[in-house]
């Protein structure tokens, strides 16, 4: 039985419908020249006039047709195509189904066996501080995972409240910096201006703040350096303010470049880094430049090279 499921693969249907519809606009194409000769032999045996055996529409006949065939294998061929991208919609909700079910279990699990330690020990004061601050750090976790569904479903909805407002982006980076400092602890973040000047751009603080929040974190999480680093950079190019968050992280294979900003795509790895993450942050980064008018470009010598994500913003020189 597994060796006949080929014949229903939907590249396999695809090919032999194709071929199937050409082979039998052949066929009835060779049938009507082979009719129309025969009228014509008619024709000439009994001096038949040749317009009442509609000679003229022969061609007509065989162009509408073929019009309508093509129609139709344009139709198949989308719909071919649609298939293949749900297929492929549905094993990357699967794929994010399973990790981020993970993701929920390992801190809850852990917040069980950090609740159960107080409720069978009598521990020390220094002890229980330690483990509270293990919960917290499970707790947010967890928030966040959640938080990232929230808002990727507000997001998507255009359902996201919020009011855009001309802000110097600099003074937003270094205020979400200054506020979220305890996120970035062991961590070398540097924003750096060298051109001196305000980029006044009208923005959503909280969905740019977002955006923020998961290019830095993804460059810390994703790094193997004793001490991450982040530089923030502000450039104008060509009407364009490039903002670039250059990391010396683990690096991405090129392949992997364009898929990053996949809606639940993770980057699969040999090594432990294997699927980490809810497979949300950069697609959300994404959504959120798009919303601002811009776009996230990535950009990696290789693995081991770090990583550049550059923002782009459309802004007069």
């Amino acid at each position: 039985m597994k060796q006949s499921k080929w014949f229903f693969h939907p590249v396999f249907v695809f090919i032999f419908s194709i071929v199937a519809l050409g082979t039998s606009l052949f066929l009835y194409i060779y049938w009507y020249m082979e009719v129309s000769t025969g009228l014509e032999a008619m024709v000439r045996k009994f001096n038949i006039n040749p317009e009442q055996a509609l000679e003229s529409q022969t061609w007509v006949v065989i162009l509408v047709l073929s019009i309508l065939v093509a129609i139709i294998l344009v139709g198949i061929f989308i719909i071919f195509v649609y298939n293949q991208k749900t297929l492929q919609l549905y094993r990357l909700q699967h794929n994010f189904i399973n990790n981020f079910t993970h993701e929920l279990k390992t801190p809850v699990t852990s917040l069980k066996l950090y609740l159960e330690t107080f409720l069978k020990h009598d521990l020390s004061r220094d002890d229980q501080f330690k483990y509270i601050h293990y919960m917290i750090q499970d707790v947010e976790r967890v928030s966040d995972n959640i938080n990232r569904i929230l808002n990727l479903a507000r997001i998507e909805s255009k359902s996201y409240r919020g009011d855009f407002v001309v802000s110097d982006i600099v003074h937003a980076v270094e205020q979400f910096y200054l506020g979220n400092d305890h996120l970035f602890r062991n961590c070398e973040i540097n924003i750096c201006n060298s051109s001196g000047r305000s980029f006044l751009y009208a923005i959503n603080l909280s969905l740019f703040e977002m955006l923020l929040i998961n290019l830095v974190t993804n460059a810390i999480k994703y790094n193997k350096s004793e001490v991450p680093k982040v530089n923030i950079t502000f450039e104008v190019q060509k009407r364009q303010l490039h903002i670039r968050f250059e990391d010396n992280g683990i690096g991405l294979d090129k392949s992997e470049i364009k898929k990053i900003f996949r809606k639940f795509y993770q980057v699969g790895r040999s090594d432990n880094m294997t699927a980490r993450g809810s497979g949300l942050g950069l697609y959300l980064v994404q959504c959120i430049a798009r919303i601002h008018k811009g776009k996230i470009i990535a950009e990696s010598k290789g693995l081991g090279k770090g990583s550049v994500f550059t923002l782009i913003l459309p802004f007069p020189d």
